[in-house]
């Protein structure tokens, strides 16, 4: 089972027993925020959370199928960490099988640059930082860089549509050394061009309906959420919710040259970084 197919289950099982997630939250009494993070998958349940939320909505019976589904999620996310530890190539061949078999890919991040449109330098500090925060391998970073490289072929598809999201503060945090942040504005430039690319930048400064809370990508009707820690894959309701979230983030974006005078502001804030 997916991670996110728990979820699913869990909103269904609130829904059936006519309770609002506040109501259900109060007769738990947990808090008002534990039953949506635990419905959109952002917080995994606890084997105890599960029975109670089973008993709570009158569907006791469910705890041996509901505790199965949690296991398999767990064993999911495991599996996950253990390949960041061996090196994050394999990883990048999952993402690069979901990328070639959609036809629409959609892409937000908040502070870094979509994998799609990394340039090598920048991707290879991006491998490192999975050493730094995993233990991943250090000798695998080439093949981690060329594995995402390879995955960009898919940007020539002209069957196949991208929607990008970033924010500003993905243009300005320096996550490389400033000559391969050069680069990789350049870049995104370039990537303004493609006709199958549409391509916008949330300016800083504006009131936001959405908030910018984490990056994910969306092939089709699969969504892929990454964390410093795991990975969660969503299908059904929980992903068409961030197909919403990406539309309300792309309608406060700018796109075309509204963007490119802001890659271009970036990149001359660069010429002072030594």
């Amino acid at each position: 089972m997916q991670p996110g197919g728990l979820a699913e289950r869990l909103v269904r099982m609130r829904r059936d027993a006519g309770l609002t997630g506040d109501q259900l939250a109060a007769r738990l009494q947990w808090t008002r925020s534990k039953v949506p993070k635990l419905e959109n998958g952002r917080q995994m349940p606890s084997a105890a959370d599960i029975r109670h939320w089973a008993d709570a909505t009158g569907q006791a019976g469910e705890v041996p199928e509901l505790l199965a589904m949690l296991g398999d999620a767990e064993v999911s996310r495991q599996q996950w960490r253990h390949k960041l530890r061996g090196g994050n190539a394999a990883l990048q061949g999952e993402f690069d099988y979901l990328a070639r078999g959609a036809s629409r890919i959609r892409s937000f991040q908040v502070m870094v640059v979509p994998g799609l449109l990394q340039t090598p330098d920048y991707a290879r500090y991006r491998a490192l930082e999975a050493v730094r925060l995993h233990g991943a391998a250090e000798d695998q970073v080439a093949e981690t860089v060329a594995a995402r490289a390879r995955r960009q072929e898919v940007l020539y598809d002209m069957d196949k549509t991208f929607e990008f999201v970033i924010t500003d503060a993905a243009l300005r945090y320096l996550l490389c050394p400033p000559e391969v942040m050069r680069g990789q504005l350049n870049k995104l430039l370039g990537s303004l061009g493609l006709e199958n690319v549409e391509f916008g930048i949330i300016p800083p400064g504006g009131r936001l309906a959405v908030a910018p809370m984490l990056g994910f990508l969306m092939a089709d009707d699969v969504t892929v959420i990454e964390s410093f820690t795991s990975a969660s894959t969503l299908r059904g309701e929980e992903s068409a919710k961030y197909g919403e979230i990406m539309d309300g983030l792309m309608a406060e974006a700018v796109t075309g040259e509204n963007a490119r005078e802001l890659i271009l502001d970036a990149l001359a804030a660069l010429k002072n970084d030594r």
